[in-house]
């Protein structure tokens, strides 16, 4: 499999401009099996904060990569909530994994012992690049940091990839990131959740798999009843502290998240 100057020689052996032949690990084994019909794009070569190194190439192919789902004739509707990190509208919880909390005190001791190296380096009147103290600290970081990164986003290809596999149609709200980031209260758990990645893989895979992914307008999904359409408003407007809650006009008990999730997947299948 080539393009031009770059050629894929086996599983582990890549050749490319200026750099030669190169050992890598990481193809996956259905690429090898239909060579002869792919096409190689974009080469990009790219290093991460750690020193790794990765080739990403865009590929072409007249036949799919992956073969589409069966139909299974499941719909779910997902609230995404600090509590869990999602609530589906069959009353299936995903707990928050909560990687950066984990985490976030060896975070600040390595920051603070950055800091103070690149303060003595400053004062000593040397470049960061050359001081090897301060490279080592940096480096001792940055692998902290991709340690959650990399967490968070193999947690977030389970989730998102068995909603897609085993659900025909995906509805979830719209996310409005920057207005969620001014509350400053619930800000780092919002970026610890990573919901907007969540999003992004539903979109990809659910193309990828033949499945439909929809996003509605949040708006009263969580003061409605899903038996009857009540809207809690005025004085008995719902605080982010009602967790349960009972109808006042049908008397139906319930749990905020997954009358939401119900609510969510009712509007995704009107606007269907």
């Amino acid at each position: 499999m080539r393009n031009g100057s770059v050629r894929l020689n086996d599983s582990h052996h890549l050749r490319l401009p200026k750099l030669g032949r190169l050992r890598f690990k990481g193809l996956p084994s259905k690429i090898l099996d239909q060579t002869d019909d792919i096409r190689i794009g974009t080469t990009t070569v790219l290093m991460d904060a750690v020193g790794h190194y990765f080739v990403s190439m865009q590929l072409g192919s007249e036949y799919p990569f992956v073969s589409e789902q069966s139909v299974i004739k499941s719909k779910v509707g997902i609230d995404l909530n600090l509590t869990n990190f999602l609530t589906d509208s069959n009353d299936q919880v995903i707990d928050n994994p909560h990687y950066y909390r984990t985490i976030r005190g060896k975070l600040a001791k390595a920051q603070r012992k950055l800091s103070r190296r690149a303060r003595r380096a400053k004062k000593s009147q040397r470049r960061l690049s050359a001081s090897k103290n301060y490279q080592k600290q940096r480096l001792l970081l940055a692998k902290l940091q991709l340690k959650v990164a990399n967490q968070r986003k193999n947690f977030l290809h389970h989730v998102s990839t068995a909603l897609i596999k085993n659900h025909d149609l995906v509805v979830a709200e719209e996310l409005r990131g920057k207005n969620m980031l001014r509350n400053h209260a619930l800000a780092m758990s919002i970026s610890d959740v990573g919901w907007r990645t969540l999003l992004g893989m539903l979109a990809y895979k659910a193309d990828l798999y033949g499945r439909k992914f929809l996003t509605i307008d949040p708006r009263n999904t969580t003061q409605t009843c899903s038996d009857c359409g009540h809207v809690m408003a005025g004085k008995n407007k719902l605080t982010l502290a009602d967790r349960k809650w009972t109808c006042p006009n049908c008397g139906v008990f319930h749990v905020r998240d997954h009358n939401a999730a119900k609510n969510i997947l009712a509007k995704g299948l009107a606007t269907l």
